[in-house]
């Protein structure tokens, strides 16, 4: 099934959903791995990406360049709420919720050392140093192949238990 939202409509969906009644906040770095982890596990259990960009293996972690050009100019302070939340279908508002409740509690600066330990951004990334830029893409396929498989292991080890 082809995509129906853009990185920057996700993107918008996380920042407007956050619980700010509650005291949370999101920054321009935690949203780049929100959007990430919503794309990898879409493409993990939904087979299908949430959209058609490809993320690129930046030194802070994985990034959708569209994403970065709307809200680097907020640098590491928390986001305002869009202006408006953008539609979304039932099937990916649950698959973002779902992303939210699971990584939304962790620091940006963890969802970053997370993302440096797992294999796509890893291979995307070669043998470049840590802080070295690169723009290279992420590899779909991996992420479907890794989350698919951390997902199975993860099943496999809540039943054995």
């Amino acid at each position: 099934m082809p995509p129906t939202n853009s990185a920057n409509e996700i993107a918008a969906w996380f920042v407007g959903n956050i619980d700010r009644d509650a005291g949370d906040s999101i920054t321009h770095l935690k949203l780049q791995k929100l959007v990430y982890y919503a794309q990898a596990w879409s493409l993990a259990l939904r087979g299908a990406p949430l959209f058609e960009e490809d993320l690129q293996a930046w030194a802070h972690g994985p990034v959708a360049e569209s994403v970065y050009k709307v809200y680097r100019g907020a640098g590491w302070d928390a986001l305002p709420p869009p202006e408006q939340v953008p539609e979304v279908s039932a099937e990916v508002a649950e698959h973002l919720s779902s992303i939210l409740a699971t990584y939304g509690d962790f620091s940006a600066k963890h969802l970053e050392r997370m993302t440096h330990s797992e294999a796509p951004w890893l291979e995307a990334r070669g043998n470049l140093p840590l802080e070295a830029r690169s723009s290279s893409p992420i590899s779909k396929d991996l992420m479907g192949r890794f989350y698919n498989d951390l997902y199975e292991r993860v099943d496999d080890e809540e039943r054995a238990a």
